[in-house]
């Protein structure tokens, strides 16, 4: 009986090869050969499940790690001040209280990204929710990075307009840009200078950003290539080899 079955499935197989395209009868091909084998069928829903998954991991190990104190300042994230206010950093630093201008202003943009990262949570995870069954096998035969990258394409933009008020609030509650704004000013009141106004909402912004899909990445990837930090069934089916 096995027999018979497994004729008639190849028999099937041939039979819409003439219809089908390369790609596709290699797909149906592939999934043919694990039923015969008896292994299980990796479906649109698992995938993109699965997928889900291994991001409200990702995510949810990145929100841990950067909002904690210290989270940025003392990680491979930290938060540097931006480039166009290092010119302004440099030269304030010799006025009189402002010495430790750099020191101070690095340590409050990163406490506001620490602050702001434990806010984030509900907007990543909406984002996630938004990839589709469609597209789900293709990014799971993709690179290790391939649903970060994709969440990162479809969603940045989005991330960053709901993130830019947390900044803002996470900012103001070490009184950071109150005290950029005195720098700033101090630096303004120099002779000889070009007065200059750079923005430390969109560098904080964009910063955090960064940081927050790197350690999302970086879990993906541990997902993929790590069979001991595939922690459900569903991930060791969706991330197991030969899929």
């Amino acid at each position: 009986m096995k027999y018979i079955k497994n004729v008639s499935l190849l028999s099937f197989i041939i039979l819409i090869a003439v219809n089908t395209s390369t790609a596709q009868f290699g797909s149906i091909l592939k999934k043919a050969e694990k039923v015969l084998k008896g292994e299980p069928v990796l479906s649109k829903d698992e995938a993109a499940n699965g997928l889900k998954e291994a991001l409200d991991q990702g995510i949810g190990e990145a929100v841990d790690k950067l909002s904690a104190e210290d989270g940025y300042l003392k990680s491979q994230y930290k938060i540097e001040i931006p480039t166009e206010a290092k010119k302004v950093v440099s030269k304030v630093k010799m006025v009189p209280g402002f010495e430790n201008v750099e020191r101070d202003l690095i340590e409050k943009m990163n406490r506001a990204a620490e602050s702001a990262a434990k806010k984030a949570t509900p907007i990543f995870i909406d984002a996630v929710k938004q990839i589709s069954f469609d597209d789900a096998l293709n990014i799971l035969s993709g690179e290790d990075d391939a649903a970060t990258a994709y969440l990162k394409d479809k969603s940045y933009k989005k991330l960053y307009d709901a993130f830019m008020p947390v900044i803002i609030s996470a900012l103001d509650e070490v009184n950071a840009r109150e005290y950029w704004k005195k720098t700033v000013k101090a630096y303004n009141n120099l002779p000889f200078v070009t007065d200059v106004n750079p923005e430390l909402d969109d560098h904080v912004n964009n910063k955090a950003l960064i940081g927050m899909f790197s350690l999302i990445a970086k879990k993906e990837e541990g997902i993929r290539n790590n069979v001991d930090q595939r922690n459900t069934d569903l991930l060791k089916k969706v991330f197991g080899k030969d899929k």
